[in-house]
């Protein structure tokens, strides 16, 4: 991947999808359980595989090296080896058989990159550079890990509620200022316990932008 290429954000539907991780070590691991979390149906090649990855439920590993080809029976595929060969070859197949290949920290093996990300429950937030400074992804997301309080998980239950009930009751949801509302201090009143004053304050906003 070209390092002044431009990326194209975008979160990915893995649920019950086959994903190929190769590598058996702690980065592995990591690329692994973040592919578990999301439902995938995972399976992990390499000759040695830490017990991390053994006791990820439902993954399925194989110790063994990389098969060439094989990446092609997978939606998605990660290499997290010391190999550049491996790296290469795991590529080089996805790009062949058009399956998508991340290589950890090896751009120029990447048809996609895996952005830094804190998550809180459905609210998730991503931090990335283009693959050119994984250290300031990561320290971008250990900044806001300690702003991303409950609060906003309660904040977006607040908007989704009430986005439901518009749609409920056969009204269009888009073109109301929820912008508006968001800038007129919900989030202070759900810090400060005060949760039937912010979903009035969203409701306020929402039917004076409605008029």
């Amino acid at each position: 991947m070209p390092v002044d290429s431009m990326l194209y954000p975008v979160n990915l539907v893995l649920e019950d999808r086959p994903c190929l991780v190769v590598g058996g070590g702690r980065v592995a691991a990591e690329k692994a359980a973040g592919l578990v979390e999301c439902g995938a149906q995972v399976r992990v090649v390499a000759p040695e595989v830490v017990d991390r990855i053994r006791q990820l439920q439902g993954v399925v590993v194989e110790e063994r090296p990389y098969r060439r080809g094989e990446v092609a029976g997978y939606r998605l595929a990660i290499t997290a080896t010391d190999d550049a060969a491996t790296n290469r070859a795991v590529f080089l197949d996805g790009e062949a058989a058009g399956v998508w290949v991340n290589s950890a920290d090896d751009p120029a093996n990447c048809a996609f990159t895996l952005p830094s990300r804190v998550g809180r429950g459905p609210l998730l937030v991503t931090f990335a550079t283009g693959g050119q400074s994984p250290a300031l992804a990561t320290w971008l997301r250990r900044r806001f890990d300690r702003e991303l309080g409950p609060e906003y998980v309660e904040l977006l239950s607040v908007l989704a509620e009430e986005r439901a009930r518009i749609r409920a009751e056969g009204r269009r949801s888009e073109g109301l200022d929820w912008q508006g509302a968001l800038d007129a201090g919900m989030l202070e009143l759900i810090r400060e316990g005060r949760l039937n004053e912010a979903k009035e304050r969203l409701q306020a906003c929402l039917s004076s932008s409605s008029d």
